[in-house]
């Protein structure tokens, strides 16, 4: 997770550039569109300047002479009438294609940081709380929407602004020179605003990141924090943050409403007295048409309101820029799944394991595995015991390559891990773990996991091999029985029976217990047990237990302490040595 102190500083120019720069990138498969949509801001801008030279030359020509008809008014009012509907038609094709140029470049960016979650190692996911990820994926990204319509907000003003100013340079250049003047303010104002408010932004940015984090801790601990009562602690917490959160929103607020349209609107009012006072000393000296004062003025109206506009999208641009460089911040992250060597096209065939002297360490510091060597010879069961922390987790989540280890080998089939695909050890190692996870979808859906190459026929096979067919049949539906979130509605022994089903229909060679039967019911304990035997026969099978009464049948033992085998056997064997094993058998055999 961001250090707070990282978010609480201000964003250089020079990073806003490159992040700028880096996130145009993403809108490089819709760049025609994106012109299209340009080219009408450029004749929007043209239109915009030639309607006020058309009452100009109405009020010069005419009105004033009054020498105007009635066919000359109706003349005029249908051109301006025509002009009128000309910008709305611009303007509605300008905004549809860009609205949706931009909303496909948002949900590019989305897929692209969704991916990119899938291929970082789980080191990043025990780092980073998941509600922050949330914030990034659906907040931050979100926020990119209005951030590319920034870009046609200064797109579409420095086309007015331009426009306009060689209009009013075209009917008097020293004028129009004196009002460029206000320009250099108007930088300076955006270049502060930028640097101050970027600060804000990152603290607001952390602050939603914090309430969704809350949130989504709530929502996972809901029965724990109705258990021991602590809903009182968690609202205090929520509502602190969200009270921090309040204040950063407050504090954007502040700064807009001081730096954004009142300088502009200060601006515009001593550029038109500036305008008004310059034509008037003029007209002492000479006659000067009203007109061509009412299309200058409007010009200078024009020269201004494009710029209001600019300083609004700026607190939305300055989002923007802080919610792309949280996304950039992931798609950078090194923390990759552990990848194979370039030319891993080995295959799994006999199921073999060994561990060769392997040390491993979460955070590269402090070994959790210290010179561990084992081997499990195909269709061998080899279990792994011991107490919290000494090992046993960690032994799977190398095997699994959930994370590179450090020294030593892992062997599959006397061939190093790393000459095998990922996909062909997902393919070929079923895991099955304490906590089975359920999708939405049905039982089918779960089973197969919208895996095409698997049929109806295969699922159902699978179900019963693994003994969840009994009571899946019971069910209202079927096999189509709706499965909600996380498997909702179900027993602990029904979602474990399934997520046996699940692991046994692609056929792995080798299976992976962690814990598998921990936190099964007593209603589908014996099916569950059938269901593991059926699992286990004629696989290379590592089980993590928690009852050691479970692999009594083991062909081998480890037993763990803090890192390292302290002792290897059979269960009989380690009766007989009178060992750790020993001494939690006993135990375990004494409670019952």
């Amino acid at each position: 997770m961001e250090k707070q102190s990282e978010w609480s500083k201000s964003l250089p120019l020079k990073e806003q550039l490159v992040i700028i720069k880096r996130m145009l990138k993403f809108t490089k498969a819709y760049r025609k569109t994106y012109l299209i949509a340009i080219g009408f801001s450029l004749a929007l801008a043209i239109v915009n300047i030639l309607m006020p030279k058309v009452l100009q030359y109405l009020i010069d020509n005419y009105l004033t002479t009054k020498s105007a008809t009635t066919q000359i008014i109706l003349f005029f009012g249908l051109l301006y009438l025509i002009g009128t509907l000309l910008k709305a038609v611009i303007w509605f094709f300008q905004s549809y294609l860009y609205s949706m140029a931009s909303l496909k470049t948002l949900q590019h960016v989305r897929l692209v940081l969704f991916k990119k979650l899938h291929t970082l190692g789980m080191r990043y996911f025990d780092q980073t709380p998941a509600g922050s990820i949330v914030s990034r994926v659906s907040n931050d990204t979100e926020s990119l929407n209005e951030f590319w319509y920034v870009f046609l907000t200064v797109i579409t003003g420095v086309f007015a602004v331009v426009s306009s100013f060689i209009a009013m340079f075209q009917i008097n250049a020293k004028i129009a020179c004196i009002n460029l003047l206000f320009l250099p303010i108007l930088l300076f104002v955006i270049w502060y605003y930028q640097k101050y408010s970027s600060k804000i932004y990152r603290q607001m940015r952390e602050r939603l990141s914090q309430l969704n984090t809350k949130l989504n801790e709530s929502i996972s601990g809901m029965s724990i924090i109705q258990q021991f009562r602590q809903e009182e602690r968690l609202n205090r917490e929520f509502e602190a943050t969200n009270n921090d959160y309040l204040a950063t929103r407050f504090a954007m607020i502040r700064t807009n409403s001081l730096l954004l349209a009142p300088i502009i609107n200060l601006l515009y009012a001593l550029a038109v007295a500036v305008s008004l006072s310059l034509f008037g000393i003029d007209a002492m000296q000479s006659p000067i048409e009203v007109g061509l004062i009412y299309a200058f003025t409007t010009y200078v109206s024009s020269f201004f309101n494009p710029m209001t506009q600019m300083m609004d999208s700026l607190s939305v641009f300055t989002d923007g820029i802080v919610a792309s460089s949280r996304i950039l911040a992931i798609l950078d992250h090194e923390e990759a799944t552990p990848q194979p060597y370039a030319k891993a096209d080995a295959t799994v065939t006999q199921g073999k394991i060994e561990f060769r002297h392997v040390t491993f360490s979460y955070d590269g510091q402090h070994p959790v595995l210290k010179d561990i060597s084992f081997i499990a010879y195909p269709g061998q069961t080899v279990a792994l015991v011991g107490h919290t922390g000494s090992g046993k987790s960690s032994i799977i989540n190398v095997l699994m390559r959930f994370y590179e280890f450090g020294e030593g080998q892992v062997l599959i089939d006397d061939r190093d891990i790393r000459e095998f695909s990922l996909t062909e050890l997902r393919e070929k190692l079923g895991l099955v773990l304490q906590d089975a996870f359920l999708f939405y979808g049905d039982i089918s859906d779960n089973i197969r996991l919208m895996n095409p190459k698997i049929t109806q026929f295969e699922v159902e096979e699978a179900a019963r091999f693994v003994q969840a067919d009994t009571f899946i049949q019971k069910l209202p539906g079927g096999y189509q029985a709706k499965v909600i979130e996380r498997g909702a509605g179900y027993s602990s022994g029904q979602r474990q029976l399934i997520s046996f089903a699940r692991t046994i229909v692609t056929q792995p060679k080798i299976l992976i217990l962690d814990e598998a039967t921990a936190n099964i019911d007593t209603e589908t304990e014996g099916f569950i047990q059938e269901g593991l035997q059926n699992m286990r026969r004629g696989r290379t099978t590592i089980a993590i237990a928690h009852r050691l009464s479970t692999i009594k049948d083991a062909d081998l033992i480890l037993v763990l302490d803090h890192g390292k085998i302290v002792e290897r056997g059979t269960h009989e064997q380690l009766i007989e040595q009178m060992g750790l094993y020993a001494d939690m058998y006993a135990l375990q055999s004494a409670e019952v």
